[in-house]
Protein backbone atom coordinates (compact mmCIF):
# COMPACT_ATOMS: atom_id res chain seq x y z
CA UNK A 1 0.00 0.00 0.00
CA UNK A 2 2.85 2.39 0.72
CA UNK A 3 4.09 2.15 -2.86
CA UNK A 4 0.60 3.00 -4.12
CA UNK A 5 0.40 6.06 -1.85
CA UNK A 6 3.89 7.17 -2.85
CA UNK A 7 2.82 6.92 -6.50
CA UNK A 8 -0.15 9.19 -5.76
CA UNK A 9 2.09 11.69 -3.96
CA UNK A 10 4.44 11.73 -6.94
CA UNK A 11 1.45 12.65 -9.10
CA UNK A 12 0.64 15.54 -6.76
CA UNK A 13 4.16 16.94 -7.07
CA UNK A 14 4.14 16.59 -10.87
CA UNK A 15 0.62 17.88 -11.51
CA UNK A 16 -0.05 20.23 -8.59
CA UNK A 17 -1.16 23.02 -10.94
CA UNK A 18 -4.02 20.88 -12.27
CA UNK A 19 -7.50 20.66 -10.68
CA UNK A 20 -6.86 17.11 -9.45
CA UNK A 21 -9.88 15.35 -7.97
CA UNK A 22 -9.79 12.63 -5.35
CA UNK A 23 -10.89 10.13 -8.01
CA UNK A 24 -7.96 11.07 -10.26
CA UNK A 25 -5.44 10.83 -7.45
CA UNK A 26 -6.84 7.50 -6.25
CA UNK A 27 -6.70 6.16 -9.81
CA UNK A 28 -2.95 6.75 -9.91
CA UNK A 29 -2.71 4.52 -6.83
CA UNK A 30 -5.03 1.96 -8.51
CA UNK A 31 -7.32 2.00 -5.46
CA UNK A 32 -10.93 2.98 -4.80
CA UNK A 33 -11.12 6.54 -3.49
CA UNK A 34 -12.61 5.47 -0.15
CA UNK A 35 -9.97 2.84 0.58
CA UNK A 36 -7.27 5.12 -0.80
CA UNK A 37 -8.30 7.96 1.52
CA UNK A 38 -8.15 5.70 4.57
CA UNK A 39 -4.77 4.22 3.66
CA UNK A 40 -3.40 7.64 2.74
CA UNK A 41 -4.38 9.16 6.09
CA UNK A 42 -2.92 6.19 8.00
CA UNK A 43 0.45 6.58 6.27
CA UNK A 44 0.76 10.38 6.12
CA UNK A 45 -1.38 11.61 9.00
CA UNK A 46 -3.55 13.76 6.77
CA UNK A 47 -5.99 13.58 3.86
CA UNK A 48 -5.05 13.55 0.15
CA UNK A 49 -6.68 16.95 -0.28
CA UNK A 50 -4.67 18.57 2.49
CA UNK A 51 -1.47 16.97 1.25
CA UNK A 52 -2.08 18.37 -2.22
CA UNK A 53 -2.78 21.79 -0.72
CA UNK A 54 0.53 21.61 1.17
CA UNK A 55 2.37 20.73 -2.03
CA UNK A 56 0.80 23.69 -3.83
CA UNK A 57 1.67 26.13 -1.07
CA UNK A 58 5.20 24.79 -0.87
CA UNK A 59 5.62 25.36 -4.60
CA UNK A 60 4.17 28.85 -4.18
CA UNK A 61 6.81 29.62 -1.52
CA UNK A 62 9.53 28.59 -3.95
CA UNK A 63 8.09 30.68 -6.79
CA UNK A 64 7.81 33.73 -4.52
CA UNK A 65 11.54 33.58 -3.87
CA UNK A 66 12.90 32.19 -7.14
CA UNK A 67 10.89 34.38 -9.52
CA UNK A 68 9.53 37.89 -9.88
CA UNK A 69 6.08 36.65 -10.83
CA UNK A 70 3.21 38.53 -9.21
CA UNK A 71 1.31 36.91 -6.36
CA UNK A 72 -1.71 36.68 -8.65
CA UNK A 73 0.23 34.83 -11.35
CA UNK A 74 1.73 32.45 -8.79
CA UNK A 75 -1.69 31.68 -7.33
CA UNK A 76 -2.89 30.52 -10.75
CA UNK A 77 0.30 28.58 -11.45
CA UNK A 78 -0.13 26.49 -8.33
CA UNK A 79 -3.73 25.59 -9.05
CA UNK A 80 -5.85 28.30 -7.42
CA UNK A 81 -8.61 30.06 -9.34
CA UNK A 82 -9.13 32.67 -6.64
CA UNK A 83 -6.41 35.05 -5.44
CA UNK A 84 -8.32 35.61 -2.21
CA UNK A 85 -8.49 31.89 -1.43
CA UNK A 86 -4.80 31.45 -2.21
CA UNK A 87 -3.77 34.43 -0.06
CA UNK A 88 -5.84 33.36 2.94
CA UNK A 89 -4.60 29.77 2.82
CA UNK A 90 -0.99 30.83 2.33
CA UNK A 91 -1.19 33.29 5.23
CA UNK A 92 -2.81 30.74 7.54
CA UNK A 93 -0.29 28.04 6.67
CA UNK A 94 2.94 30.03 6.43
CA UNK A 95 2.05 32.64 9.08
CA UNK A 96 2.87 35.45 6.64
CA UNK A 97 1.08 36.83 3.62
CA UNK A 98 2.70 35.97 0.25
CA UNK A 99 4.00 39.51 -0.27
CA UNK A 100 5.31 39.78 3.30
CA UNK A 101 6.98 36.38 3.07
CA UNK A 102 8.75 37.36 -0.16
CA UNK A 103 9.89 40.71 1.22
CA UNK A 104 11.23 39.36 4.51
CA UNK A 105 12.95 36.34 2.98
CA UNK A 106 14.75 38.47 0.40
CA UNK A 107 15.71 41.20 2.86
CA UNK A 108 16.57 38.98 5.84
CA UNK A 109 15.05 39.29 9.30
CA UNK A 110 16.60 41.20 12.20
CA UNK A 111 17.24 39.34 15.42
CA UNK A 112 14.20 39.78 17.62
CA UNK A 113 12.74 38.09 20.64
CA UNK A 114 14.57 36.04 23.25
CA UNK A 115 14.55 32.87 25.22
CA UNK A 116 11.92 32.62 27.94
CA UNK A 117 13.18 32.57 31.50
CA UNK A 118 13.29 29.54 33.73
CA UNK A 119 10.38 28.35 35.79
CA UNK A 120 7.53 25.89 35.68
CA UNK A 121 4.98 28.34 34.35
CA UNK A 122 4.57 31.97 33.40
CA UNK A 123 2.09 34.25 31.70
CA UNK A 124 2.50 35.20 28.05
CA UNK A 125 0.04 37.71 26.65
CA UNK A 126 -2.49 36.81 29.31
CA UNK A 127 -2.16 33.07 28.72
CA UNK A 128 -0.58 30.88 31.37
CA UNK A 129 2.10 28.71 29.83
CA UNK A 130 3.88 25.63 31.13
CA UNK A 131 7.30 24.15 30.55
CA UNK A 132 7.44 21.14 28.25
CA UNK A 133 10.86 19.54 28.56
CA UNK A 134 12.35 17.19 26.03
CA UNK A 135 15.38 16.15 24.05
CA UNK A 136 16.16 15.44 20.44
CA UNK A 137 18.75 13.13 18.95
CA UNK A 138 19.76 13.20 15.32
CA UNK A 139 21.96 11.25 12.92
CA UNK A 140 25.40 12.73 12.41
CA UNK A 141 25.12 15.42 9.75
CA UNK A 142 28.82 16.00 9.22
CA UNK A 143 28.26 19.78 9.33
CA UNK A 144 26.84 22.45 11.65
CA UNK A 145 23.05 22.38 11.92
CA UNK A 146 20.11 24.39 13.21
CA UNK A 147 17.29 22.46 14.81
CA UNK A 148 13.82 24.04 14.81
CA UNK A 149 11.34 22.61 17.32
CA UNK A 150 7.74 23.76 17.62
CA UNK A 151 4.41 22.88 19.17
CA UNK A 152 1.58 22.99 16.64
CA UNK A 153 -2.19 22.69 16.76
CA UNK A 154 -2.17 20.04 14.05
CA UNK A 155 0.18 17.28 12.90
CA UNK A 156 1.00 19.44 9.85
CA UNK A 157 3.88 21.89 10.31
CA UNK A 158 2.02 25.02 9.35
CA UNK A 159 0.81 28.22 10.91
CA UNK A 160 2.42 29.97 13.84
CA UNK A 161 3.55 27.49 16.51
CA UNK A 162 2.28 28.04 20.04
CA UNK A 163 5.86 27.52 21.23
CA UNK A 164 9.20 27.39 19.47
CA UNK A 165 12.83 26.64 20.26
CA UNK A 166 15.93 26.78 18.06
CA UNK A 167 19.01 24.70 18.87
CA UNK A 168 22.49 24.60 17.42
CA UNK A 169 22.96 20.92 18.22
CA UNK A 170 20.93 17.89 19.31
CA UNK A 171 20.17 17.79 23.01
CA UNK A 172 17.68 19.04 25.60
CA UNK A 173 15.07 21.70 24.90
CA UNK A 174 12.21 23.44 26.69
CA UNK A 175 9.02 24.67 25.07
CA UNK A 176 6.53 26.85 26.94
CA UNK A 177 3.05 26.04 25.79
CA UNK A 178 -0.41 27.03 27.02
CA UNK A 179 -2.95 24.45 28.07
CA UNK A 180 -4.19 22.35 25.18
CA UNK A 181 -3.36 19.45 22.91
CA UNK A 182 -0.28 20.03 20.77
CA UNK A 183 1.90 18.20 18.27
CA UNK A 184 5.68 18.54 18.64
CA UNK A 185 7.57 18.68 15.36
CA UNK A 186 11.22 19.38 14.51
CA UNK A 187 13.42 19.98 11.46
CA UNK A 188 17.21 19.72 11.26
CA UNK A 189 18.64 22.12 8.67
CA UNK A 190 22.26 22.77 7.63
CA UNK A 191 23.50 25.91 9.36
CA UNK A 192 26.25 26.19 6.75
CA UNK A 193 23.61 26.86 4.10
CA UNK A 194 22.88 30.44 5.18
CA UNK A 195 24.79 31.98 2.25
CA UNK A 196 22.64 30.12 -0.28
CA UNK A 197 19.19 31.30 -1.36
CA UNK A 198 16.55 30.66 1.35
CA UNK A 199 14.49 28.32 -0.83
CA UNK A 200 17.45 25.95 -1.10
CA UNK A 201 17.65 25.41 2.68
CA UNK A 202 16.06 21.97 2.83
CA UNK A 203 15.84 19.94 6.05
CA UNK A 204 18.33 17.12 6.44
CA UNK A 205 16.13 15.34 8.97
CA UNK A 206 12.72 15.70 10.59
CA UNK A 207 11.23 14.45 13.85
CA UNK A 208 7.78 14.16 15.34
CA UNK A 209 6.52 13.41 18.82
CA UNK A 210 3.25 11.96 20.09
CA UNK A 211 0.17 14.05 20.76
CA UNK A 212 0.90 16.08 23.88
CA UNK A 213 -1.73 17.24 26.37
CA UNK A 214 -0.66 20.22 28.49
CA UNK A 215 -2.79 20.81 31.59
CA UNK A 216 -2.35 22.80 34.81
CA UNK A 217 -1.17 20.53 37.59
CA UNK A 218 -0.31 17.73 35.19
CA UNK A 219 3.29 16.63 34.75
CA UNK A 220 4.17 15.36 31.30
CA UNK A 221 6.91 12.84 30.66
CA UNK A 222 9.87 14.38 28.79
CA UNK A 223 9.33 14.50 25.03
CA UNK A 224 11.89 12.36 23.25
CA UNK A 225 12.38 13.12 19.57
CA UNK A 226 14.44 11.05 17.15
CA UNK A 227 15.24 12.78 13.87
CA UNK A 228 15.19 10.75 10.67
CA UNK A 229 15.60 11.31 6.97
CA UNK A 230 12.62 12.62 5.02
CA UNK A 231 10.53 10.25 2.95
CA UNK A 232 7.98 10.75 0.18
CA UNK A 233 5.25 10.44 2.82
CA UNK A 234 6.38 13.55 4.71
CA UNK A 235 4.42 16.73 4.07
CA UNK A 236 6.45 19.77 3.01
CA UNK A 237 7.11 22.25 5.81
CA UNK A 238 4.93 25.31 5.27
CA UNK A 239 5.94 27.45 8.23
CA UNK A 240 8.19 30.38 7.24
CA UNK A 241 11.00 29.11 9.45
CA UNK A 242 13.66 28.04 8.62
CA UNK A 243 13.74 30.18 5.45
CA UNK A 244 13.48 33.38 7.49
CA UNK A 245 16.06 32.50 10.11
CA UNK A 246 19.21 34.57 10.47
CA UNK A 247 22.83 33.40 10.77
CA UNK A 248 23.50 35.96 13.50
CA UNK A 249 23.52 34.70 17.08
CA UNK A 250 23.21 36.56 20.39
CA UNK A 251 26.41 37.17 22.34
CA UNK A 252 25.49 34.66 25.04
CA UNK A 253 25.14 31.86 22.46
CA UNK A 254 21.46 31.23 23.11
CA UNK A 255 18.99 30.87 20.28
CA UNK A 256 16.44 33.70 20.04
CA UNK A 257 12.81 32.92 19.34
CA UNK A 258 11.63 34.65 16.19
CA UNK A 259 7.91 34.44 16.77
CA UNK A 260 7.50 38.22 17.29
CA UNK A 261 9.15 38.85 13.93
CA UNK A 262 6.79 36.38 12.27
CA UNK A 263 3.62 37.84 13.68
CA UNK A 264 3.20 40.69 11.21
CA UNK A 265 1.40 39.82 7.99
Amino acid sequence: MQIAVERAIETMWKRYEEPLSLDEIANTAILSKFYFSRVFRNLTGTSPGRFLSAVRLHQAKTMLLETDLSVTEISYRVGYNSLGTFTSRFTRSVSLSPARYRALARAGLPERGGRPGAGAAHSDGGRRTFAVNGSIRSPEAGQPVRIYIGAFREPIVQGRPVACEILDRPGPFTLRAPEGVWFIRAAVVPASDFPVPPWERRPLFVASGPELCVRHGQDNAPVKLAARQLTALDLPILLALPELDSPRRPADGTAPLRLPALSGV
